[in-house]
């Protein structure tokens, strides 16, 4: 056995699951097959890394020193034990032979499969710019990203971050926060929109967010596009130059631009493939052995990046392996929320209000909060909240219901209970005992 191999050896005569990836995804996956008892599954699990699934979602908390990396562990390898299933870590799929029904990795090891499950995510995607291959060069996608950013920021000196998304931003403040803590590092981010946050955000909610992060010490170039990086002759980061002349000095940069879907074992493996990995309604591949899930898959022309479509994903999977009835997976609208301590943001819809859309705002300057809602025939399509981020469920499920929300239009930027009296009034209008009656 391998040494980084836990089994207990099920019988083998059960049908043989294979879970290509022990991320996110493919961990949630194992756990909802676990809770059916009744499904009589002999799977083996195969992860990359080098430790058992943790939560990816949470490496921004770590780089920045608020979480101990203990906290990140979903399950540890005795729970796959107990679970009877046969967990390989360290290894990596090299290649799939679907007439045999068998996949080799690269330490050698074969194992044949009944079912085959790729989970194999996704990795950074990488700008064609001069000077990525530099040392001090880094992505921020996984724990020794975390750790080799933890040890730069202790460091001090200056970084740069590309890219003024999600990522990018969680990985400047927590670059800085740890720094703060630390020796003190200077960090710069580099947007090449005219906001950050500029798939989720207005320019107002933007401005904000920004004013904000600059407070914290951040330096924040928008509109900024980036020429190349530049190196001290030894093959060591020095800094990045803009496309307008202007350098900015850093021992470390952290490139975040967004992923790009690990779909090249499939695509190997003669599976359908276009962005990612194509599949079904019932996230099956083009071969009906085989199905993938998150950050490697494609479904309608879309692939995926949140944790919400795809835990959709792994419960429909879920029932599909178990034979159970199951409508099939269905896109539906994903909130965002950024996860920077002291900040408070909550976002879905369009960033952009169409001509037939109604805009509602609010703005408190001095409690610094706003929100802005775009309604169409009396419905909410979008939603971008800063500061007080309560009310943003409260729209996100009428959003999805396609609630009429014109009986309580007034209200709606005011509280959910207030809003709710009014269409509880407008629903039941003979009511005694309206709360917009008493009111009045």
């Amino acid at each position: 056995m391998h040494p980084q191999s836990h089994s207990t050896h099920p019988p083998a005569t059960l049908e043989h699951l294979v879970i290509v990836g022990n991320g996110m995804a493919g961990h949630r996956l194992v756990e909802a097959l676990v809770k059916r008892p009744s499904l009589s599954l002999r799977i083996t699990v195969i992860g990359e890394e080098p430790q058992p699934a943790y939560n990816r979602i949470l490496l921004s908390p770590l780089l920045a020193g608020e979480m101990e990396r203990e906290a990140l562990t979903l399950r540890d390898a005795d729970w796959y034990a107990e679970q009877q299933i046969d967990l390989i870590l360290g290894e990596r799929v090299t290649t799939i032979d679907r007439q045999s029904r068998r996949l080799t990795t690269d330490a050698g090891r074969t194992l044949d499969y009944d079912r085959l499950v790729l989970a194999t995510g996704s990795r950074p995607a990488m700008p064609p710019i001069p000077g990525l291959e530099l040392a001090g060069v880094h992505v921020f996608r996984d724990l020794n990203d975390a750790a080799a950013l933890t040890r730069a920021a202790e460091a001090g000196g200056s970084a740069v971050v590309i890219g003024g998304g999600l990522l990018g931003l969680e990985a400047a403040e927590g670059l800085r926060k740890q720094g703060q803590n630390k020796n003190g590092m200077q960090v710069s981010l580099i947007q090449r929109d005219d906001r950050l946050m500029n798939r989720q955000l207005d320019i107002t909610a933007a401005r904000l967010l920004e004013a904000e992060l600059s407070s914290r010490g951040l330096d924040i170039f928008i509109d900024a596009g980036l020429d190349h990086l530049t190196g001290d002759g030894q093959g060591h980061v020095t800094g990045a130059m803009l496309s307008d002349g202007q350098w900015l000095p850093a021992e470390c940069v952290v490139v975040a631009i967004g992923i790009t879907p690990n779909k090249e074992l499939g695509q190997a493996a003669g599976l359908e493939v276009n962005r990612a990995i194509v599949v079904d309604e019932t996230l099956t591949s083009s071969d009906p052995a085989i199905h993938a899930l998150g950050e490697c898959c494609e479904f309608q022309g879309n692939t995926f990046g949140l944790v919400e479509p795809i835990w959709k994903q792994v419960d429909v999977l879920a029932a599909h392996l178990a034979g159970e009835p199951t409508t099939g997976y269905v896109e539906t609208p994903c909130a965002t929320k950024l996860k920077v301590s002291g900040v408070s943001l909550y976002a879905f819809g369009p960033t952009e209000a169409e001509p037939d859309h109604d805009v509602l705002t609010y703005r408190d300057p001095l409690q610094g909060d706003y929100r802005r809602l775009l309604l169409h025939d009396g419905r909410i399509v979008g939603a971008v909240l800063y500061g007080d981020t309560a009310m943003g469920p409260w729209y996100f499920d009428h959003s999805l219901a396609g609630t009429d929300l014109g009986p309580c239009r007034q209200a709606l930027l005011l509280g959910a209970a207030d809003a709710d009296a009014l269409l509880h009034e407008h629903a039941n209008p003979d009511s005694p005992e309206s709360p917009v009656k008493e009111a009045a």
